[in-house]
This record gives structure tokens, sequence and C-alpha cells, in this order.
């Protein structure tokens, strides 16, 4: 059992920012009984006075100081050039001016053992660890984090490890902006992940929900609209399941067929939030609104 939960302020980018870190701790706290193995968030929209921010981390085995320096040498080889920088031990965050290829900064850094990045964003990054939304929040100040829209994930650990790398959200390897939180489970996985490395991706992770990222990842790229793409997941991907996503653009949901990964809905003209209960909705709205359960096979979307 996992929670997700996203939340949009619809007016944000003209009327300023507003404080999605904020919100995403109080909907994942008020979830925290659905997992307290792992916690994390993707943040959007907040944009950045840098072309990327990297979310970067290493592994603590060894010195991870000298990792982040590797990854410094690498971002200059590659011609980045490195505006701000801020750890927190074995995290390491860099807003870089960047005019390359990410896709080849991105393989670059994969390439450096003992390093896993979190996420490459214009205007995104990913924040996630493992304990619940108030460890996360605590070590990371993730509430004093802006934007427009993000999405949030709590983890109880079923078949995998309790460690950082299975932690959501994920990103979509190397498409910069493209995340995923995920409930449920996909028995198609390990065909699907042949035929995208067949095809020349690498993933990062054993973890279905990477694949999900990468794949309405490489649908945007290739031109189709996020609503598209999720429609096109619907039939595509074979298990039980319900994700949001989170984009440069906006964010969106899918169910599949069965509906049985719980999901429930409350918007105003200002703000929609989604999320596994109506618990963690309760917590950022105080007014009376009515709730909506998107049903299987619906797929929505809210852009910027």
């Amino acid at each position: 059992m996992c929670g997700i939960s996203g939340i949009m302020h619809k007016k944000a980018g003209a009327a300023g920012l507003a404080p999605i870190g904020h919100e995403l701790i109080k909907m994942l706290d008020a979830m925290k009984h659905r997992g307290m193995d792992s916690t994390g968030v993707t943040i959007a929209g907040g944009g950045s006075l840098q072309d990327l921010i990297l979310r970067i981390w290493s592994d603590p085995e060894g010195d991870f100081r000298d990792r982040f320096q590797q990854v410094n040498e690498v971002v200059s080889e590659k011609g980045g050039v490195i505006k701000t920088q801020q750890s927190v031990n074995e995290y390491l965050c860099l807003g870089i001016n960047y005019k390359g290829d990410i896709s080849s900064l991105a393989e670059a850094l994969y390439d450096l053992d003992g390093v896993e990045i979190h996420s490459i964003g214009s205007v995104s990054e990913v924040v996630k660890d493992v304990g619940t939304g108030i460890d996360l929040n605590d070590k990371h100040d993730v509430s004093n984090i802006n934007g427009t829209h993000g999405i949030g994930h709590v983890r109880l650990a079923t078949e995998s490890r309790v460690d950082i790398t299975h932690a959501h959200p994920f990103w979509a390897y190397p498409f910069p902006d493209v995340t995923v939180v995920h409930n449920g489970q996909l028995t198609n996985y390990h065909k699907l992940k042949r035929q995208y490395e067949d095809k020349g991706h690498r993933f990062q992770t054993e973890n279905d929900s990477e694949l999900i990222a990468v794949y309405l990842a490489e649908k945007l790229a290739n031109g189709m609209e996020l609503e598209g793409a999720l429609e096109c997941s619907i039939d595509d991907l074979d298990g039980s399941f319900t994700y949001l996503v989170s984009t440069k653009q906006g964010m969106g949901s899918a169910k599949d067929s069965l509906a049985l990964k719980p999901l429930v809905l409350m918007e105003t003209d200002d703000v929609v939030a989604l999320a596994s209960e109506e618990v963690a909705l309760r917590s950022v709205f105080f007014e009376e609104i009515e709730r909506v359960e998107p049903q299987q096979n619906e797929v929505m979307t809210w852009l910027i």
C-alpha cells in the first residue's frame, strides 16, 4: 500500500508562485499510514535563474564529497557552468547554465560510479528520501520550495528494499521535467523495458514506475499531447495502476481498467488536488468542496 498526491495552482504563474512544497508535505503527512518507508515530491514551475536544476544522490558508502567533485567536473567538461550548489549529506542540488544536449550530460553523469540522478529539469526538481514526509521536510526544507504544481508519494515497501533507489517520484531519464508517482504494479514491465532498452533507453532502477515515466516522456518528445499519451498508456500498460505525472506544462492522472487503486479529486477555479485518500485533500482544502472519484480507464490533465 502506497499513497500518491498532486496539486496545481492554476493561476500561480501569473499571480506569483504557490507554496507547493508546504502543501505536498501536509498531504503526504496525512497519508503517512499508507507508507513510512520513503517519501518524495516533484515541485515544478518555480523556474530558476539557471538553465537546469540537477538533483543528485551519491552512495554514502565511501567519500560522497569526492563523487560530488566528479559530478562538478563532468558538468564543466560538458560545457556547463555551475551557478548554485547545495548539499545535504549525500544529496546534491546544482543550478547550472547549460546549452548542450541534456541526454549527453545525463549519460556522462549516469556513468559515474555510486551516483544516481534523481532529476534534471528546467523548471522542476525531485526531492526524496527514506522516512516520512516530516522527515523529508526536516532534512530538505521542502516546505520552502514554491512552484505552480507538484506530485508526491509515500511508500510502503512490499517487493523491494527500503532505500532511496526505490523511492518515488521517478524521473524519465534523460527527458527533462517528466516525473511520475505510481500506486500499483505493471505486469508487462519486463517486456516493455526490454523493448525500450532495444531502442537505446537506459534505466537507473528496476522499478516499474520508472518505465511509466519514460513511456510518457518519449511520447511527449515525439509530439503527442499529454492527454493522448495518458490515453495510450491505458491500452499499453497492463496491471493495476493509478499514477500521476508532472511535466513542464502541467500534470495528469490515469487509472487502469480495473480501477482498484484509489484516487479522489477536489477542484476549484484556482486549485486542483488529487490524492489516494480524501484526508489528504482536506489538509489543504478547508472549505466544503465536493469530492470526485476518477473512474476506470479515465485520464485527466491540467495545464498551466
